[in-house]
């Protein structure tokens, strides 16, 4: 009797033991799988003052059943009237030729650890008269900091809106010029570990509808924003999950 009890006892600790290791294995999966997708809209004025397609990309993918996501950037929500995750990097009057230069993303990414970058950049540098391969340049400079932060990063990168600003007759070309050059940029940067999608932002925007200055969205400019980012930002978030 006394073997088989001795059995007993050993046969429990070792129960107990596995059941102990088999919870603190599921129990970190769920953790993990818990972690909700960091995403950071990267960008201008046209991102973030005050962005409202961020308000409304928020709430398509949340009622597309995305909703283990987060907003993020050092810069706080600016409005647009409708509940939405409103954290950002829009920075109004930025070049992304400055960004690089002054080193600014490294500090962005290390205080907010995205996932996934949406990046809107390169009006001001066009209205600047950036020429085409230094905004390249540029580009290529921020995402070689995205994934030294993060390895594994997704880009998503916008052949930007057109721009008719009444001061800069010359701005339209260069955007065309501009987006024009991206695909091929992307592509030749993308890697199977980290992809760098391009989204057309560009094609069916009407300055004279959507913008109330030739560079700036309305309402209607801020929905064809969100729409177009949706579908490929959709497909990321489902690979990730």
């Amino acid at each position: 009797m006394r073997g088989k009890a001795v059995h007993s006892v050993v046969f429990g600790m070792v129960m107990t033991i596995l059941t102990a290791m088999l919870v603190a294995v599921t129990g970190g999966q769920a953790a993990a799988a818990q972690d909700p997708v960091r995403i950071m809209p990267l960008g201008d004025s046209i991102t973030g003052s005050p962005g409202c397609w961020r308000a409304m990309l928020w709430n398509d993918l949340q009622d597309s059943g995305h909703t283990d996501i987060d907003f993020v950037g050092t810069r706080g929500p600016q409005g647009c009237g409708v509940d939405h995750d409103g954290d950002n990097e829009g920075h109004g009057g930025f070049l992304a030729t400055g960004i690089a230069d002054q080193n600014l993303l490294p500090g962005w990414l290390s205080a907010t650890s995205p996932d996934v970058v949406l990046m809107h950049l390169g009006t001001n540098d066009a209205w600047n008269g950036r020429p085409t391969e230094t905004i390249l340049s540029a580009f290529t400079t921020l995402v070689t900091q995205m994934r030294a932060d993060n390895p594994d990063m997704h880009v998503l990168v916008a052949q930007i809106i057109p721009m008719t600003p009444s001061n800069c007759g010359e701005c339209a070309q260069r955007v065309v010029e501009l987006n024009a050059a991206i695909p091929a940029w992307a592509a030749e940067l993308t890697t199977a570990q980290s992809a760098v999608l391009v989204v057309d932002q560009w094609t069916g925007f009407d300055t004279a509808v959507d913008t109330y200055d030739g560079v700036h969205p309305v309402e209607s400019g801020d929905r064809k924003i969100a729409q177009r980012w949706h579908p490929v930002l959709s497909g990321v978030l489902d690979s990730l999950s």
